[in-house]
């Protein structure tokens, strides 16, 4: 019995090829998969393989630079790693794919507080805790918590200046 060859789809192929679609495209993983992708990584990052979690997240981007997911784990990892410029970048580019995600809004704050850029970092983290009003959400909890210790040290200055 012979078997013919499989025909690639060639116009799919050359997108891919020309950078005006993503190598998702070609391969046709669904969004379901792509998302429990993104959990790998995140598990991994969570459980300290940064470099496998850094590997898989350069792969979504790889697959599907549209999606946020990507984005997201590479901004964490470089927060992590004290990277703000390329944390903020990363997160940028998630928030500009997903700009309702309080977790990578909580990382984004976290950039600009450490970039002494405190207003910004304090719009960031009220777009979080706006997007999670019941408190689910851990991103948006680590938000509210970095929120309550600025208001902290805010009076504490306000308090001996007064003094």
């Amino acid at each position: 019995m012979s078997t013919s060859p499989t025909t690639l789809p060639t116009d799919t192929l050359q997108r891919v090829i020309d950078g005006t679609a993503a190598l998702n495209a070609f391969i046709g993983l669904g969004p379901d998969q792509l998302q429990a992708i993104a959990v790998i990584g995140y598990n991994s990052y969570e459980q300290g393989k940064i470099d496998e979690a850094e590997e898989i997240f350069q792969g979504l981007i790889a697959l599907d630079g549209t999606k946020y997911f990507g984005y997201a784990g590479l901004g964490a990892i470089e927060l992590s790693r004290g990277n703000v410029d390329a944390a903020h970048g990363h997160l940028s580019a998630a928030l500009q794919r997903h700009p309702d995600e309080p977790t990578v809004l909580s990382n984004l704050g976290e950039v600009l507080l450490r970039q002494g850029k405190a207003e910004e970092a304090a719009t960031a983290f009220q777009k979080a805790l706006a997007l999670d009003p019941d408190g689910r959400d851990p991103g948006a909890n680590r938000a509210r918590a970095i929120l309550q210790g600025m208001n902290v040290v805010l009076q504490e200055m306000s308090r001996v200046a007064g003094a």
